[in-house]
């Protein structure tokens, strides 16, 4: 409230000063009278917002109408790839933030693409109507919605720089890293003209990440803020410039630089096509090489990446065939990334291959110990979905399963306690065992 009430003395503050200068000046300016529109209406829905508050602390809001992130009476619900419903402008700040994960249940998100939850926002509204409240309409930002003249002005001449000297090019880039970063409109300026991806990229080449580290890093940071605009990705990933040159950030360049461009891949893939376009190149092995190099900061990107482009299934034998399945279980031993990584493995479960090397690789006792052990629930139902399909596609791990099962009673303890999922896949399991005699040799 207190926040509310200095920011209402602040607008008032400049109200007073813009009406004093246009009755003051003999030519007013359309530009003062605008800003003086603007700032009435800011202190129009602050008085609102803050009377509606008031209403709303006298009632007992049922909680599943709050946005979990601003604990607010949510005026735009909108469901996030994981299915948890959010308000749509927090939501997406979080998403604009570059976060690649739901806020409540930190799972990697297969997409960021953002569904209207029609039916939590007809309760809130039949909740409204019945408390004689009015929730205002959801508010817009204008940043994402105007372009300007101006806009586009700044755009062309921060582009023209980067066709110029080495010190005009670093100024450039690094403006536009920060004008893409904090103005989603921006970003839709990039989808006016086919000339300006090539634009941008061109003061890259190769050696560029060791003699100007920062000015790749810069770059490459843009082309990341660029991809989060839904109306971006498929224009980016088919411009023949853009993914080679993520891949050679991959390889090279700072830390942050590789970091980025992973995660710029993980948001390019959001769209179906461009995860079959990215699989076909050459993105799958550097994003294994850059998880196995074991930079806490990029590997939770490069992981986010890989997930998201196995959710097709062309690109999990190619995942598979690079050695991912090593790479990831080594991690996971070594306490990485183990939720994430689990995840990633229990996708990779449906090619056969995986499954082969998994139990090459001595998992089985491995994924029953982190069942036992782990305090994750998704961590076990991960674990035990990719034991079931052990168990119905290598009929040699059942013995192993068997003897843990007598030792431990890992499974019946899990089909007692575990998530509804895991219960599912743990009871799966046992009733195969049982239905099957006791394994004394094999054909």
């Amino acid at each position: 409230m207190a926040a509310n009430e200095a920011n209402a003395l602040e607008l008032k503050d400049k109200l007073r000063v813009l009406v004093n200068n246009i009755v003051d000046e003999d030519n007013v300016s359309v530009e003062a009278a605008d800003e003086a529109i603007r700032t009435l209406s800011a202190l129009k829905d602050l008085k609102l917002k803050r009377s509606l508050s008031q209403k709303l602390d006298e009632l007992a809001v049922p909680p599943e109408f709050r946005c979990p992130i601003s604990r607010e009476l949510m005026r735009d619900p909108v469901i996030l790839a994981t299915g948890q419903t959010y308000d749509r402008p927090f939501i997406q700040r979080w998403l604009n933030e570059g976060h690649r994960t739901c806020p409540q249940t930190q799972q990697v998100l297969s997409h960021s693409m953002l569904t209207p939850n029609y039916l939590v926002r007809d309760m809130i509204s039949q909740w409204c109507k019945e408390h004689g409240i009015e929730l205002p309409k959801p508010a817009r930002d204008v940043d994402e919605e105007v372009i300007t003249d101006a806009d586009r002005d700044r755009l062309n001449s921060l582009l023209s720089k980067l066709s110029l000297s080495i010190t005009h090019q670093k100024e450039a880039a690094k403006e536009l890293r920060q004008l893409t970063k904090r103005m989603p409109s921006f970003r839709t300026l990039f989808g006016e003209s086919s000339d300006v991806i090539p634009q941008l990229l061109s003061p890259l080449s190769p050696g560029m990440a060791y003699i100007h580290p920062d000015l790749h890093e810069d770059l490459i940071t843009t082309v990341l803020n660029l991809s989060i605009h839904d109306d971006n990705k498929k224009r980016l990933a088919e411009n023949p410039m853009v993914i080679p040159q993520l891949i050679d950030s991959l390889k090279s360049g700072t830390i942050q630089t590789r970091s980025n461009a992973a995660a710029a891949i993980f948001t390019l893939s959001a769209i179906d096509t461009n995860k079959h376009l990215i699989g076909k190149s050459e993105a799958i092995k550097y994003l294994i090489e850059l998880l196995q190099e074991g930079h806490p900061l990029a590997m939770k990107d490069a992981a986010s990446a890989l997930f998201s482009l196995c959710l097709v299934h062309e690109n999990k034998g190619r995942t598979v065939r690079e050695g991912a399945v090593q790479v990831i279980l080594n991690k996971i031993m070594d306490h990485v990334l183990v939720d994430e990584l689990l995840a990633m493995l229990a996708l990779l479960s449906s090619h056969p291959k995986a499954i082969e090397e998994m139990c090459n690789l001595g998992a089985v006792p491995f994924f029953l110990g982190v069942i036992r052990e782990s305090t994750s629930e998704r961590s076990k139902e991960n674990c035990v979905a990719i034991l079931h399909t052990i168990c119905f596609s290598d009929r040699t791990k059942w013995k192993e399963i068997r003897q843990d099962e007598k030792a431990n009673g890992t499974l019946s303890k899990l089909a007692q306690s575990g998530t509804s999922r895991a219960k599912r896949k743990a009871n799966g399991i046992l009733d195969r065992l049982n239905k099957s005699p006791s394994l004394t040799h094999t054909a």
